[in-house]
């Protein structure tokens, strides 16, 4: 028999990770009292840690400002999809992505083929 998978939304997540930081209560607690596995708890604590920082994640946001940013950044790929999709058709480039990593953001250069 194999067992469903839970999913938790952002907010579960966000909650849940603001007991540790935020309230004091040890990863063991704090899973304990919500149910969770302490493994995933941790993960929840990493991410929001590094979202406090600045860091957007690869992963979908918890923080209201980081899921903003993750929406932003897609509409700029889109965008720039839009304006040159010739260039993508012929495979010239690859699209120049930008990312967030250390509170800094820095442009991935296109490659050169």
């Amino acid at each position: 028999m194999t067992k469903q998978r839970r999913t938790f939304s952002a907010e579960f997540k966000r909650e849940a990770a603001g007991l540790v930081l935020d309230q004091g209560y040890s990863h063991i607690e704090a899973s304990r009292s919500l149910g969770v596995v302490e493994s995933a708890l941790r993960r929840w604590v990493n991410q929001l840690q590094q979202e406090r920082n600045g860091v957007t994640p690869q992963s979908k946001a918890l923080t209201p400002e980081q899921q903003k940013i993750q929406e932003l950044e897609a509409r700029n790929a889109d965008a720039w999809r839009e304006e040159n999709p010739s260039r993508l058709r012929l495979g010239l480039c690859h699209q120049p992505v930008l990312r967030s990593g250390g509170g800094r953001l820095r442009l991935q250069p296109e490659p050169r083929g």
